[in-house]
This record gives C-alpha cells, sequence and structure tokens, in this order.
C-alpha cells in the first residue's frame, strides 16, 4: 500500500490550476531549487486539450528491444492489474524505457483502458506510445517523447522502483500533476498549502491581468498593478518561510 495519502478532495482542488502555477507556488517555498521538480521538454502532452491530470506514481521500468527470456510479450501487465486492485487511486502510470533509444511503443489501445478501468488517471512514459487516435477517445492523459507504430517485444520488467523520465526522478507514491506544460511533482506535505499558494497566486496574477483588460492602460499604472501583484507574492512566500523554513 502507499504509505502516504491526502484526501481526495484536495484532489480536486489541485485539478483546477495548471502546472506552471502549480510550480510558481512551490517556487516560494524555502531552499526550492527552481530548475528541479518537474519534466523537462523531451516529454510531451499527447492530448495537449485535456484537462489537468492529478494523481499518484504507480512507477514501472519497459524495454522492447528483444523477446523475453521467460513469459510473453507484455509480461507484468497482470501484475500491475492485481496491484491496482488492491491499492486505491487515483494512480498515474509512470514507465521509464530502458531501451535507448525507444524501440517500440510502451502503450496503446488496451493497455490503456486496462490501467483507466483500473483506477488510473494517465499514463507518463520516457518511451514511446501508440493507438493515439483510440486512446483519445478514451479521454486518457498521456506523456511521451515520441510515436512508434510498433509495440515490438513489449515488457514490463520491474513495478514500483525509482525511475526517471524526462530529467525528473519519480518515485512509488509521488503526488503528480500534469498538463499540456508538462509534468510536476508536488511534496505531499506540503499539499494543502500548495492549494491555497495557488489560490493565492492567480489572485495576485489577476491584480495585473484585470489592469491590463480595462479600457485604457498607462506605464504608470501598469506598474502600480504589477507592484501589487510582487507584494502580493511576497506574502505569500513570506507565510510559507515561516513555516517550513526550520524543516
Amino acid at each position: 500500500m502507499l504509505e502516504k495519502k491526502i484526501d481526495s478532495t484536495i484532489i480536486d482542488q489541485l485539478k483546477k490550476y495548471d502546472t506552471p502555477t502549480i510550480c510558481n507556488v512551490l517556487e516560494l517555498f524555502p531552499n526550492q531549487i527552481r530548475t528541479s521538480g518537474y519534466t523537462d521538454k523531451r516529454l510531451q502532452a499527447c492530448y495537449p486539450k485535456l484537462p489537468p491530470m492529478v494523481g499518484y506514481a504507480f512507477t514501472a521500468s519497459f524495454r522492447s528491444a528483444s523477446p523475453p527470456r521467460q513469459g510473453d510479450v507484455y509480461s507484468g501487465l497482470q501484475q500491475q492489474v492485481e496491484w491496482m486492485e488492491k491499492n486505491k487511486g487515483p494512480h498515474v502510470i509512470v514507465f521509464q524505457d530502458l531501451d535507448e533509444p525507444s524501440v517500440a511503443a510502451t502503450f496503446g489501445e488496451i493497455m490503456c483502458t486496462t490501467y483507466q478501468k483500473f483506477g488510473a488517471v494517465g499514463l507518463i512514459t520516457s518511451g514511446t506510445g501508440r493507438d493515439l487516435d483510440q486512446v483519445e477517445a478514451l479521454q486518457f492523459p498521456c506523456f511521451t517523447q515520441g510515436t512508434i507504430c510498433s509495440h515490438g517485444y513489449c515488457q514490463i520488467i520491474d513495478i514500483q522502483i525509482p525511475v526517471r523520465v524526462a530529467g525528473l526522478t519519480i518515485h512509488p507514491g509521488d503526488l503528480l500533476h500534469g498538463d499540456r506544460n508538462g509534468v510536476a511533482r508536488i511534496p505531499i506535505e506540503q499539499i494543502e498549502d500548495v492549494v491555497l499558494g495557488c489560490q493565492e497566486y492567480m489572485a495576485a496574477e489577476g491584480i495585473v491581468l484585470d489592469y491590463l483588460r480595462q479600457g485604457k492602460v498607462t506605464a504608470s499604472g501598469y506598474q502600480q498593478a504589477r507592484d501589487g501583484c510582487h507584494e502580493a507574492i511576497k506574502k505569500i512566500a513570506t507565510r510559507l518561510q515561516s513555516k517550513y523554513s526550520g524543516k
């Protein structure tokens, strides 16, 4: 079982915000490195118009370049299904493709339909995918580094191990947030402050946006709006620094 869980209502609240807003808030926590905790440009959303994906990482390693030493292709899928049946989601399936470069697709229609039926809300792979039209009909968010038409010798090697995808190391149970902008990891121990911070950050940005959306604007008025925005963000950062600087 996953050791850390949060209330489902918080998951629902996180879905209201895009991943850049999540990253903006995470940057305000003390000792946060602004160039880590999210995937790099290699990972792209297959379906950019889908809403944000939020769930716990269910990790696995994958390869497809040669036949399995025992069993058959798609070996490991049953083990994944049995694990998901016993462990409540929402799950985000995360694969590290061990073949460099990717030789064949990590997923297709049957795998994604299976995962969705057993509580998954999305899939991430450092490799490739296929059956993109069929999976799109499922409204199942997928993130890949490309597309390949064949499944090759598809094998799921190990499950629930640390994996690395597009520059981000992901551990089993990590809370992930992803949309067309990329995928970020949210520290579960900070989750309530992340949700509150997102609300406050958007209100702060609204000071500038509301000013720009009015009729006439001036450089001085714009500066005042920016100052108001910066002051509001500073208040968020001060609260987070005070709460977490000693942890």
